[in-house]
């Protein structure tokens, strides 16, 4: 056996513990719930018995207009809170990046770190706290002439949290991006006489586009789960899917219905991530041969 063979037969043997955890851990998971999908379920059981024979009702079922606004509604607020998070992260990770000092760099970092280590349940609160009748809600929702009780106001409130969750994530995953850009590329730029914010928009941005599609997705990916935000701040007036599929497991014990709809949710978030970067991709190489 050769040296090189001896090598790849060491990596294929290092491959296998994580492949045994992702198995159990996933796939034997995913496929229960992919056949507990398919299963007929009896009012009043608690799931559905091996036995049960198979039926796409749980499928058809979710052609209803009611389950189309509770997926209308998730991926709405979840591409939204994602586009902005990504919007106020560049500017933040941009700012971290060309930090001259090490040691400040890693301090800014390391607070961004520090936000995504609070327990989740205390950030949400605080934000409901801050935006309800006893925080800012009331001067606010005045503002913006809603009542602080309204599902518009509800809506932005769910919005406010994913936003508030996911730029720091945004913000860690753009940084490498960012540091990796030669700067002197937009100081040469402006010595041509491009003005600085022009500079950024033809260099900067389109040089940070896979980081910046990388974030979008994360963010996307995250926002589409969300479960703890909508249930908190949404006051059961604006429920995303998770939520959803929460009620269907332990409220009322439907495990087909739960399990179909979680394999649909997780079949439209794949194709997501699989067309979003390619149509991005597609875009830059139009902007750029334009």
């Amino acid at each position: 056996m050769t040296r090189l063979s001896r090598a790849s037969a060491r990596n294929l043997f290092l491959l296998v513990p994580p492949l045994v955890v992702f198995t159990f851990l996933l796939i034997i998971p995913l496929g229960n719930v992919l056949d507990q999908s398919f299963r007929h379920f009896e009012a009043g059981g608690i799931g559905a018995s091996d036995y049960a024979p198979y039926t796409l009702h749980n499928y058809a079922e979710l052609l209803d207009r009611a389950y189309f606004f509770y997926f209308a509604q998730t991926f709405r607020l979840a591409l939204i809170s994602s586009v902005i998070s990504v919007i106020l992260a560049f500017p933040i990770a941009y700012l971290i990046a060309r930090m001259r000092s090490h040691f400040w760099r890693g301090l800014a970092s390391g607070a961004l770190i520090a936000i995504l280590s609070v327990s989740t349940l205390v950030r949400v609160y605080s934000l409901l706290l801050t935006l309800g009748p006893v925080g800012f809600g009331r001067p606010l929702s005045l503002f913006l002439g809603l009542s602080p009780n309204s599902a518009t106001y509800t809506e932005l409130m769910v919005l406010a949290g994913l936003v508030y969750f996911h730029t720091p994530v945004a913000a860690l995953i753009l940084i490498g991006t960012i540091q990796a850009i030669n700067s002197r590329l937009v100081e040469a730029a402006q010595s041509l006489g491009v003005p600085l914010w022009k500079s950024h928009f033809s260099i900067t941005i389109p040089l940070s586009l896979h980081g910046i599609t990388a974030a979008f997705l994360i963010s996307l990916s995250v926002c589409v789960s969300a479960f703890v935000i909508p249930l908190v701040l949404g006051k059961g007036k604006v429920l995303f899917v998770s939520n959803l599929i929460y009620s269907r497991f332990s409220e009322v014990a439907n495990y087909p219905s739960g399990s179909a709809i979680s394999i649909v949710l997780l079949a439209i978030a794949i194709v997501l991530v699989t067309v979003l970067p390619w149509l991005l991709s597609y875009l830059n190489r139009s902007t750029v041969a334009a």
